[in-house]
C-alpha cells in the first residue's frame, strides 16, 4: 500500500470514529424532535413515529424519514418495538434545547411582557440561535428558575412539579390553584388563547363544580364564573390542591 493510500485509510477511519463519537450537527428540525422525545421520555410515554408525527404536525412518512436520519447520525435509536429512544448525545442536546426554550419564554413574559399565550411560539423561533454565553447570562438574570411561565419544569427540575395533579383526577367540590399547562397543549395556539382569555393559567384559583363523563366535559368555577373544559384539554392542566398544601404545613 502506498503512503498516500495509507493516509487515505487513516483519514477515512478518523472520520468514521469522529462520526460515531460525535453526531452530525443538528438542524432546527432535529432539535425539535429531540425536545419532543425528551418530554415523552420524561413522562414515561412510549415514543413511536405515529405519535411524533401527530404532535409535530407532519405526515407519518416525513416523521419516519427524519427519525431514520437521526438514528443514522447518532441522536436516537429505534428498538424492536419501533420505539424511538434518545442516545446519550441526543438526551444532552434535548435538555439544552428545552432549557433554551423555557428561559426564552421567561424572558418574553417577565421582561418583555409578551402575552402568555404567544410566548411558546415566539420562543420556538428563537431557541435554535441563542448562544450558550447569552443563555448563562439569561439564566442568572432570571435567578435560576425551576419552571417556565406555563409551569413546566426545566430539565433537572422535575421534582418541582411532582406533587401537582391533573384536573381530570379531581372530583366535584375539589378546590385548588392551577400550576401547569403541559407542553403538548402549548402547540395549539387557539387552545392557549382560550386558556388565557379565561384566566386558566398558573396561579389561578378554581373549584371543580361538575364532571360529565357522558359528554367528556368538566366545569370549573374561576373568578366566580363557570368555565367548561373538554376532558382531553383538562388532561393537560395540572393543579396544586388546597388539601395538599395543608398537608405540607
Amino acid at each position: 500500500m502506498s503512503k498516500s493510500s495509507r493516509k487515505s485509510v487513516v483519514e477515512s477511519q478518523g472520520r468514521v470514529a469522529h462520526k460515531e463519537d460525535s453526531p452530525a450537527p443538528a438542524t432546527p428540525t432535529v432539535e425539535d424532535y429531540l425536545a419532543l422525545l425528551h418530554v415523552f421520555e420524561r413522562d414515561g410515554r412510549p415514543a413511536i413515529a405515529t405519535r411524533l408525527a401527530e404532535q409535530i404536525g407532519v405526515a407519518l412518512p416525513t416523521a419516519t424519514a427524519t427519525i431514520k436520519r437521526m438514528a443514522r447520525d447518532g441522536w436516537v435509536m429505534v428498538d424492536e418495538r419501533k420505539e424511538v429512544r434518545l442516545t446519550p448525545a441526543g438526551r444532552d442536546l434535548a435538555r439544552s434545547v428545552l432549557r433554551r426554550h423555557f428561559l426564552l419564554e421567561l424572558l418574553l413574559r417577565k421582561v418583555l411582557g409578551l402575552p402568555w399565550s404567544r410566548i411558546h411560539e415566539e420562543a420556538h423561533a428563537m431557541e435554535h440561535t441563542i448562544s450558550d454565553e447569552t443563555l448563562k447570562l439569561l439564566e442568572s438574570k432570571l435567578k435560576h428558575p425551576t419552571t417556565c411561565p406555563h409551569g413546566n419544569p426545566l430539565p433537572g427540575e422535575e421534582q418541582a412539579v411532582a406533587e401537582w395533579i391533573k384536573l381530570t383526577d379531581l372530583a366535584p367540590g375539589s378546590a385548588g390553584i392551577i400550576r401547569r399547562i403541559h407542553e403538548f397543549a402549548e402547540d395549539s395556539a387557539d387552545l392557549m388563547a382560550f386558556l388565557e382569555q379565561n384566566n386558566l393559567m398558573p396561579g389561578t384559583q378554581f373549584v371543580v363544580r361538575e364532571v360529565m363523563p357522558f359528554n367528556q366535559t368538566m366545569t370549573l368555577e374561576v373568578e366566580d364564573r363557570p368555565v367548561v373544559l373538554g376532558l382531553q384539554t383538562a388532561e393537560w392542566i395540572y393543579a396544586e390542591t388546597h388539601a395538599r398544601r395543608a398537608d405540607r404545613n
